[in-house]
């Protein structure tokens, strides 16, 4: 019988619709991070780096791009004959076929691959952080603690507490109270999002749960392990953690990458972050380029001026045009004499000769305010922008646009325009 003492389920099926036309043709954690990164790279190689090599990894919404980065594992070492990285997808049963409905519901149509390895614990993650976190020393304080569950908690700012589940501790640091996203917080500890379960207890709370609606560990499983006597201790993690949900936090989290002492370090030699690597040639800085405080990717040619950005693999950015505060993702191409300002640029955009983004007052926007905000410019993958054209501050594009679209040669502050795919 195969015996692992502790295996990751990692949830990885959300869409993040608070990304916009960022995830509108592919999964949350399959969004590219850091010029060379996938989110989803972060957990993984912290599974790795932390001893676990045994990783469920738990897809649904648009899961193509994010199965060919995953492939066998090899990237992080996860290639292996007993345990490294599976990827499982919803599945039809013979009574009945249905979708993840939660993230406990995701678990729990898992049952079959956690009893194969006969855990004795089980850590349960979420594939869109970004963080480092030795989950080895968590199993130690969860072991020490004689915890039936343990969450791991990040103190937040009281006024963004409201966005998480809150937990309420006793000196000991055992749970007495959690509260899912209330609108009156008692308290800053918040939820991760990332649990260590005695592997029994997780099974049993599974089974009993497993006809509740869109179960999920937060609303659902901890409050019930809580009910039932089971001793819940909070794991306080100190390192740098980062939910990057919404664009703003997206945004300022690539933005952090290029600060002098960056609060998150990515070239720290005992903890890499591994990922999915295609062979690219060398960067190309020509003479007339301008560049400073700014992350540049392989195979990257930069002619013309980039100031405190993050530009991915392939990127071509010509002569003339100027790259301020924005992150610019793989193989996409900027056109002569740009001006682009607090932008987020996905994969294999156009952006047409003497185009400017990022101009005029500020506006909300007229389609979805609460994710088009920040005063940032969201295109969409492979979309094209004409030549010559005007954009403002909280607007998004997804798909090839023509100078039709511009009135008098411009998108103002606020508008959308969307020719593929869904507007979120």
């Amino acid at each position: 019988m195969i015996k692992k003492e502790m295996i990751a389920m990692l949830l990885a099926g959300g869409q993040g619709s608070r990304l916009g036309v960022l995830t509108s043709k592919l999964a949350k954690p399959a969004v590219a991070f850091g010029g060379k990164y996938k989110i989803i790279d972060f957990p993984l190689s912290n599974c790795i780096n932390s001893g676990v090599d045994t990783v469920g990894v738990l897809t649904q919404y648009r899961p193509l791009r994010l199965n060919q980065h995953i492939g066998i594992g090899m990237s992080w070492d996860l290639d292996r004959n007993i345990g490294g990285v599976t990827v499982l997808p919803p599945y039809e049963k013979s009574t009945d076929s249905s979708w993840y409905t939660g993230t406990a519901n995701a678990i729990y149509q898992n049952l079959e691959f956690m009893e194969y390895y006969n855990p004795d614990y089980v850590l349960i993650l979420s594939g869109d952080h970004i963080y480092k976190m030795d989950y080895e020393v968590m199993l130690d304080y969860h072991k020490a603690s004689k915890a039936a569950v343990t969450l791991a908690t990040y103190e937040v700012p009281m006024e963004e507490a409201s966005r998480f589940g809150v937990v309420i501790t006793d000196d000991e640091g055992c749970i007495q109270e959690f509260e899912e996203k209330p609108e009156h917080p008692r308290s800053n500890k918040a939820s991760m999002g990332i649990y260590i379960f005695n592997w029994q207890v997780l099974k049993n709370a599974l089974q009993v749960m497993k006809d509740v609606p869109s179960c999920d560990f937060g609303k659902h499983i901890i409050p019930y392990c809580h009910e039932q006597g089971e001793r819940i201790c909070a794991y306080d993690f100190k390192g740098y953690w980062k939910d990057v949900g919404t664009l703003g936090s997206y945004w300022e989290a690539n933005m952090e990458l290029v600060d002098i002492i960056p609060e998150f370090n990515l070239y720290e030699e005992f903890w890499r972050i591994y990922t999915k690597s295609d062979a690219l040639p060398p960067q190309y800085i020509a003479d007339s380029a301008k560049v400073g405080k700014c992350i540049i990717g392989e195979g990257t040619e930069v002619y013309g001026e980039v100031e405190h950005s993050v530009i991915g693999s392939a990127v071509t950015i010509e002569e003339g045009a100027v790259v301020r505060d924005s992150i610019i993702m793989n193989g996409a191409v900027i056109g002569k004499n740009c001006v682009i300002d607090k932008a987020i640029i996905a994969e294999n955009t156009v952006i047409g000769d003497g185009a400017v983004l990022g101009v005029g007052e500020y506006a909300p926007n007229e389609y979805n305010p609460k994710v088009y905000a920040f005063d940032l410019v969201t295109i969409g993958e492979k979309s094209v922008i004409p030549p010559n054209v005007k954009i403002g501050k909280n607007t998004a594009i997804f798909g090839e646009t023509t100078p039709e679209d511009y009135p008098n040669g411009e998108l103002k502050s606020g508008g959308s325009l969307i020719k593929v795919g869904d507007l979120a």
